[in-house]
């Protein structure tokens, strides 16, 4: 999927095969989406990064992966790096096109991102992105709705889900880094905000907004949840306390029950459709629960998914469609759904599947 048409960049397109007529739809700007099209936007971009990270964690190989991620992965993210507005953050699209909004929850995919990074290797430049991230994902929090971080620095209309759950993961990743209890207050904090706002008390799943007027956007995606799951989880690691791993547990459970169901002929559940990448997410939170309670049966069933998919939902390029149904064969491919397989798969690997 790398754009052919320029050698001397590593940006990325969007589709395979390229697609002129593909508006990003996600941007929730019409006028955007449609007049930048050449190269892939942040989001879809930055899957490569967690791909190539979740496979500089396996034991082979390490050093093949970080050159990729030094020589080709970080090349291109820089492109969307912009300096031109303070604090500075990563736009949707490529600095040399026009000003695009910047959102908070693109960067803090990043930000955590460079903190596993970080971890991984002890590079210090790692850890000065993931801080520049910080600084840039702080700067969305204001006290309207009693805290909590906007979406989109340029529409300042709703706090999400997908900007505050996983910048508290992206803060507790940041106390493990550095030891500054600050960012454990922080990640518990925004915690327990979204907590406090988001969760539906029916089934424990997470919304996906609340707007400035206090109505709630009660749309539940995976990757909402997921994030909400990985952070009890770290907080219960870090604290010990045993409210977050229950917590941790019983979303894990509805999280198993919504965005999975039963298909005749399969003895196990198959994943929704839904957006690719938001169960990649979501799977990060089952791995690090896994990690404090010991309990496959969740990473199971993602296993027997993923097997699934091997075996019955790869093109003749190697390419992955996204329909767990497996009634509608796609002849364009996402770039994010593609990463989004690769660190699953990665994922997996690290814990012997």
């Amino acid at each position: 999927m790398l754009n052919i048409g320029n050698a001397n960049n590593q940006l990325l397109t969007e589709k395979f095969p390229y697609d002129e007529s593909f508006k990003a739809d996600y941007l929730d700007n019409p006028e955007q989406a449609a007049g930048q099209k050449k190269y892939a936007y942040l989001w879809p971009f930055s899957g490569s990064f967690s791909a190539v990270n979740t496979l500089m964690e396996l034991p082979k190989n390490k050093a093949l992966y970080q050159k990729i991620l030094d020589q080709r992965v970080l090349p291109g993210l820089m492109e969307y790096r912009d300096h031109s507005r303070e604090p500075v953050g990563y736009a949707s699209y490529i600095n040399s096109a026009p000003a695009s909004d910047r959102f908070y929850d693109d960067n803090v995919w990043l930000g955590i991102d460079f903190t596993d990074s970080y971890v991984q290797t002890k590079k210090i430049d790692y850890l000065k992105h993931a801080e520049e991230i910080w600084t840039f994902v702080k700067s969305g929090e204001d006290e309207k709705l009693g805290g909590g971080i906007y979406w989109c620095e340029q529409k300042k209309e709703s706090k999400n889900t997908c900007s505050n759950a996983p910048a508290a993961v992206f803060a507790l990743k940041l106390f493990e880094a550095t030891k500054d209890k600050e960012y454990l207050n922080e990640g518990r904090r925004l915690y327990e905000w979204t907590k406090a706002g988001l969760q539906d008390p029916r089934d424990n799943l997470y919304w996906d907004n609340i707007q400035l007027n206090g109505n709630i956007g009660k749309a539940k995606y995976s990757y909402n949840s997921g994030q909400m799951l990985q952070a009890a989880a770290l907080l219960y690691k870090l604290t010990k306390e045993k409210k977050y791993l229950l917590d941790a547990q019983v979303l894990a459970k509805s999280c198993l029950s919504y965005f999975f169901q039963t298909r005749d002929g399969e003895n196990f559940p198959i994943l929704r459709n839904s957006n690719l990448w938001f169960h990649a997410v979501m799977m990060r939170g089952y791995v690090s629960l896994f990690e404090q309670d010991a309990n496959r049966t969740y990473l199971d069933i993602f296993a027997k998914n993923l097997d699934r998919a091997w075996y019955k939902m790869r093109d003749q390029y190697g390419l992955f469609d996204v329909d767990w149904t497996l009634e509608k064969k796609q002849t364009s491919k996402w770039l994010l759904d593609q990463c989004a397989f690769v660190e699953m798969y990665g994922r997996l690997a690290q814990l012997g599947y």
